[in-house]
């Protein structure tokens, strides 16, 4: 198990732990009925933290944020000399955490995605994990809640009895949900993004081969081209450049230069 802290990636606090260590926290708060916010950032998540200072602000006051894609391992090995030999990917996370809840008997509940999407992932988690308890499921409506809504969504979480919530909203909107809900529901909320949709057998992941390489993005954007363009021919070459001048000495990244959300988004 290792567990190193937060370490700063571009002005990102990210955990420098491997899977045993994030689970071990993740269960500790469920068990314990704490606020604990939980997100997995590749490199898209950590530059939309880098360019938005109230982003910025959520992501850092998340309480584990695990390096979901190689370069981000890579940038806590190069930055931080932390050698960790692994990334901590948000599906395999999403996994194991399911399998300790089934283990301790703690109940998940899975919010975000569409319909479809929840009822495949249901029945591929409880054929995966027999004794996995899924409390409850629930369909973004892909808008902005009222405070009434969000007060609703809260209820219906907590009343289900799950001791953990899973959320796939998409980057960014999950981790503005996750620091948005997370003090309401006193419990893990984790986000985990596509792997709903890789879970419910909706999206094919990477082959292992790319997912080791650091590739992943390259296969996800042969497979989804029009979507994912932007993201990868901007985003990707200015993480280096970024990252480059942080080893180099050469640019300060201050975690606490932030700007606190003036309000809510309350998307949902």
């Amino acid at each position: 198990m290792l567990d190193l802290g937060k370490k700063n990636v571009l002005g990102v606090r990210i955990n420098a732990v491997d899977y045993a260590a994030a689970v071990q926290k993740i269960i500790a708060h469920a068990k314990s009925g704490s606020s604990f916010g939980v997100s997995a950032l590749a490199v898209h998540g950590v530059m939309t933290g880098v360019l938005d200072a109230t982003h910025r602000h959520r992501l850092n006051g998340l309480e584990l944020i695990v390096p979901d894609g190689q370069p981000v391992r890579w940038a806590l090995n190069l930055l931080h000399e932390t050698q960790l030999t692994d990334r901590v990917y948000g599906p395999t996370l999403m996994l194991k955490t399911c399998e300790a809840a089934a283990a301790a008997k703690i109940p998940i509940y899975l919010f975000g995605s569409t319909a479809s999407i929840l009822e495949d992932l249901e029945r591929n988690l409880t054929d995966q994990f027999p004794q996995l308890i899924i409390a409850g499921k629930q369909a973004s409506r892909f808008r902005t809640l009222s405070a009434e809504e969000k007060a609703q969504v809260v209820s219906e979480i907590k009343s289900s009895g799950a001791g953990i919530t899973f959320v796939g909203l998409g980057c960014p909107r999950q981790e503005v949900w996750a620091y948005e809900f997370k003090d309401d529901l006193n419990m893990p909320v984790l986000a985990v993004g596509a792997a709903f949709a890789f879970h419910a057998g909706q999206l094919a992941q990477a082959p292992s081969a790319m997912q080791r390489a650091g590739l992943e993005w390259l296969y996800r954007l042969g497979r989804e081209p029009n979507r994912l363009w932007r993201r990868y021919a901007l985003l990707n070459p200015q993480y280096v450049y970024l990252l480059t001048l942080q080893w180099a000495g050469m640019r300060k990244f201050d975690p606490t230069n932030t700007t606190a959300p003036s309000d809510e988004t309350r998307y949902g």
